[in-house]
């Protein structure tokens, strides 16, 4: 397609009132896209043939962004292993294939970085993805998204249908989940370590041991990179999207409790998983193909998200009427 004129060109968002399509739409927007579509979980059940149909028929987009996905941390994916991956293949696989029978220019799918096998080398390289058996913990959550790189690729030899395929780190940021059946480690530990400083405990349980790396990339910064893709990239080869660094679980915890003023102890459950051992993904590919570097610090991403929370707990903290 070469380099995509936005005010030519009509979107489809999937998950576009999540975390991350949240902030794909604002970037959609800065970018000067002007015909973008939200294809809302309430109106459209992507597990459903009939209701992609409806959709597409209803959007007629030219290109598509999917980044609905059935998502969570480690308990949630022990907790649902067959869901993660029925739902996350039935989506995609559905909604690419129908993508293709409308004529769609361009689709542009989400992967995850626990597609790359349990002991990749560090940095992770994209040319490795295929060198072993993913992280058990999310190996069907890794494998659902991996087999849509493969259909994209398919696709692209049969069809030369343009299905590009990115590969982002660990997301955090301002609106992400806290629930604590869902959420992934930062938010989980940032809602763990206000808790306890709020009501004055002594300590905090972490999983593990502390000892795994891993990357973050701040939520803005992963949406201008999806953006830039869109525009500018057109190979099926996949794409690590990236900040090009890791911090141990145990760091992590421990900036997360000083920049959340907690000052107990860390107690570490080592009966509980650690997961991958080391997370960190090379980003070059994605600089060179369009033009995406992270520009994000860590620490002050962390602190956005330590306020967004705060003032969200605030809000939702009940008034009580004085009595007379």
């Amino acid at each position: 397609m070469g380099i995509i004129d936005p005010a030519n060109e009509r979107v489809v968002v999937t998950g576009g009132a999540g975390f991350l399509g949240s902030a794909v739409l604002r970037r959609l927007r800065a970018h000067g896209w002007l015909e973008v579509f939200v294809a809302h979980h309430a109106d459209y059940e992507l597990t459903e043939e009939a209701d992609i149909v409806r959709l597409l028929d209803e959007a007629r987009p030219s290109i598509v962004i999917h980044l609905a996905a059935v998502v969570g941390g480690i308990g949630a994916n022990r907790a649902s292993p067959g869901r993660f991956f029925y739902e996350n293949l039935l989506m995609g696989v559905q909604l690419m294939e129908q993508a293709r029978r409308f004529g769609v220019k361009k689709f542009v799918g989400l992967g995850t970085i626990c597609a790359y096998p349990k002991c990749t080398p560090v940095p992770f390289r994209e040319d490795d993805l295929w060198n072993g058996y993913p992280e058990e913990t999310n190996a069907p959550y890794g494998l659902a998204k991996k087999m849509l790189l493969v259909q994209g690729q398919a696709y692209h030899q049969q069809y030369g249908f343009n299905a590009i395929h990115l590969l982002p780190v660990n997301l955090y940021g301002p609106g992400d989940n806290f629930a604590e059946d869902r959420s992934h480690v930062i938010p989980a530990l940032i809602k763990k370590c206000l808790d306890a400083r709020d009501l004055g405990l002594a300590e905090v349980v972490a999983w593990g041991d502390g000892s795994p790396t891993r990357e973050f990339l701040y939520v803005d910064d992963a949406a201008e990179a999806i953006v830039l893709a869109t525009e500018r990239y057109d190979e099926p080869d996949p794409v690590n999207i990236g900040a090009g660094w890791e911090i141990s679980i145990r760091e992590l915890v421990e900036r997360i409790a000083a920049l959340c003023q907690f000052r107990g102890r860390i107690v570490w459950d080592t009966s509980q998983p650690n997961g991958q051992p080391r997370r960190s993904v090379e980003t070059g590919r994605a600089e060179r193909a369009f033009g995406f570097r992270a520009t994000t610090d860590f620490e002050t991403g962390l602190r956005r998200t330590i306020e967004w929370y705060e003032a969200r707990r605030r809000q939702a903290r009940p008034r009580h009427l004085a009595t007379w």
